[in-house]
């Protein structure tokens, strides 16, 4: 896997935009269109079956030499070495945490010392919705922080659009790998850039695309490299 701060396009299994496929075909198309990183997000789908599909998901990761996200549930991803495990503000401030190693150390969990077995122990990345909440992420030690919902999108219904201004004090200030995340498109992707992102999370305009595979390439193709 490539460091995060050389990867550019975040990409994802979402079990509400599978589409009749399974989650394993559409990670395979992923990974052959170049995607930096595949997260398995399912909302409302049992842990226990996340945890199965997870396993799966991870493995073809693996072979493609990409990062493999867990949404949501930290315990599955210690469970089966999971790289990267992606919470939301509510899911982790909220809850207590303040360091990510309060999450990631090995009795975190039943299962914590799954993950540091292996040669890459588990890491944490963020949600955040204003400058402050970005700050937040970074003092707590995130691996990334995603700088969303930019645009209006159906994947997080009810959340208002932070605006490309948001983007633009994420460019001016954030000094970790972050993400531009929500309602991204080919159509809007020059303004997203223009504002200074240079990595960008996409959910619909590559799962509803009829190529996902060339989706993702298109979307590389017009990616700048990451200034840091």
């Amino acid at each position: 896997m490539k460091p995060l701060s050389d990867c550019r396009l975040y990409a994802f299994v979402d079990t509400g935009y599978l589409n009749g496929r399974s989650p394993e075909a559409i990670a395979r198309a992923l990974g052959d269109g170049g995607a930096d990183l595949i997260q398995f997000r399912a909302k409302g789908m049992p842990a226990a079956e996340i945890q199965r599909h997870a396993e799966r998901l991870l493995a073809i990761a693996d072979r493609a030499g990409v990062w493999f996200v867990v949404n949501d549930h930290p315990e599955v991803a210690r469970a089966i070495g999971a790289p990267l495990c992606h919470l939301g503000q509510e899911d982790f401030f909220d809850t207590g945490f303040t360091r990510v190693e309060q999450l990631t150390r090995a009795d975190a969990g039943p299962d914590g010392l799954a993950a540091l077995r292996r040669d890459r122990p588990l890491q944490i990345g963020l949600s955040s919705h204003a400058p402050a909440q970005a700050a937040r992420a970074v003092a707590a030690g995130a691996a990334y922080v995603a700088i969303g919902p930019v645009f209006a999108t159906p994947t997080k219904p009810g959340r208002p659009a932070v605006t490309l201004d948001y983007v633009r004090w994420a460019a001016a200030n954030v000094r970790i790998p972050w993400f531009a995340i929500g309602g991204i498109t080919l159509a809007n992707l020059d303004d997203v850039l223009a504002a200074g992102a240079r990595r960008i999370c996409v959910v619909s305009a590559i799962l509803n695309a009829p190529d996902i595979a060339r989706a993702c390439r298109e979307f590389l193709r017009r990616l700048p490299s990451p200034a840091f």
